[in-house]
């Protein structure tokens, strides 16, 4: 039987709270620098490896939304991106990635309820964008939504299951979802 006193306890504590903010840190980069948006399903086609979205020149300003959400200026990201939306002649791909996009800086942002917005709409385009899954995922886990994060994952890892954000989210899922037991044993 394992006794673990009461220091060692908040010391592993404090190392755990530590890991997740790491984590945290890291996931908010991966939503953001993996931003971006296509200009032509056929023309991308061939350059796109699972998961990776080829930057092109066509609607600009949903180009300079993407570089200005890659630069961590969300604000003006979100601005940009939701002028390029209403621009004439975008595909489904573009808005797919677009609102993926959004959904991102949302939840980067610390703001879960519009992210899970931006998410389910492009999902509603394509069922297949394993970054709207994982950014609504990391939304859903905001919220404490944990059967559903994990739900999200699980679509996003069928999708593309390399994906280092994925197990990201998933050791945030996890260290949210994990009760620390101590077995304390009565000795009179």
């Amino acid at each position: 039987m394992s006794l673990i006193d009461d220091s060692v306890y908040c010391c592993l504590d404090a190392i755990i709270i530590n890991m997740g903010n790491v984590l945290v840190s890291s996931l908010c980069m991966c939503l953001v620098t993996s931003v971006g948006w296509a200009q032509d399903e056929a023309a991308v086609d061939k350059f796109r490896t699972p998961g990776r979205i080829v930057l092109e020149s066509g609607n600009q300003l949903l180009s300079a939304g993407s570089q200005a959400l890659r630069a961590g200026a969300y604000d003006e990201g979100i601005r940009l991106t939701h002028l390029g939306l209403e621009q004439s002649g975008i595909s489904a791909y573009q808005r797919t990635a677009a609102l993926s996009n959004l959904c991102g800086a949302y939840a980067a942002k610390k703001a879960p309820d519009a992210a899970i917005e931006y998410c389910s709409q492009s999902l509603e385009i394509d069922n297949n964008n394993w970054r709207a899954f994982s950014n609504r995922a990391y939304a859903h886990w905001l919220k404490g939504m944990h059967t559903e994060a994990a739900s999200d994952l699980e679509a996003a890892a069928a999708i593309n299951p390399s994906a280092g954000e994925i197990e990201q989210i998933r050791g945030l899922i996890n260290q949210s979802t994990l009760q620390p037991r101590v077995n304390v044993e009565d000795r009179q």
